[in-house]
């Protein structure tokens, strides 16, 4: 099940996960990130999927269908900041190649759409979902099943990864958004 779009005002992130062969994409909106003491925060999952190419179709225009695939992902659901996860250094040159020119399609699609774009690496986004930077894809996926409150793990692992960069990106906005109200005046007389 996944649940629609929340009620009220919130931010809306879109997480990457870039692939050649398949790019995963996951939405979530939080709302109350400037709540106060009394009000909660809710992160909602508003979609997920991933944009696939097929191996036997030329370079080029398996390029053209990542873009194509992310910019509609931008125009339906209209995300107020990207989160990609950040290209590792695979041992194979051939799949670090790959990996950044679909990397530099999702860059190219947020900054078409004029949206800021944050980046995190494979480890701080593990850290965040599971506690742990070395967490499996499995580990992962139950994580986010459990704290995005869905009735089963998010398949597949393209998307699910793309859905934990996202929350990544909302625990940094939420830790962001505490450090900036700690600075404030509490209101009170010294």
């Amino acid at each position: 099940m996944r649940p629609s779009a929340p009620a009220g005002p919130s931010l809306v992130v879109l997480g990457i996960d870039p692939g050649l062969r398949a790019t995963g994409w996951g939405v979530l909106a939080l709302t109350g990130l400037d709540a106060g003491p009394r009000e909660r925060e809710e992160t909602r999952v508003l979609d997920y999927g991933v944009v696939a190419t097929e191996t036997g179709v030329p370079l080029p225009e398996r390029l053209r269908r990542l873009f194509a695939g992310l910019r509609d992902v931008i125009a339906r659901w209209q995300p107020a900041e990207v989160a990609v996860e950040e290209a590792f250094v695979a041992a194979n040159k051939r799949v670090a190649i790959a990996m950044g020119e679909a990397r530099g399609i999702a860059l190219l699609a947020a900054a078409e759409a004029g949206l800021p774009v944050f980046e995190y690496s494979a480890t701080a986004v593990k850290q965040a979902v599971t506690g742990y930077g070395r967490g499996s894809k499995e580990q992962v996926q139950e994580m986010l099943r459990l704290q995005l409150g869905l009735e089963a793990a998010p398949q597949p692992a393209d998307a699910a990864d793309a859905l934990a960069t996202a929350l990544c990106h909302l625990a940094h906005r939420r830790t962001e958004a505490l450090v900036a109200g700690a600075g404030e005046p509490s209101g009170g007389r010294a």
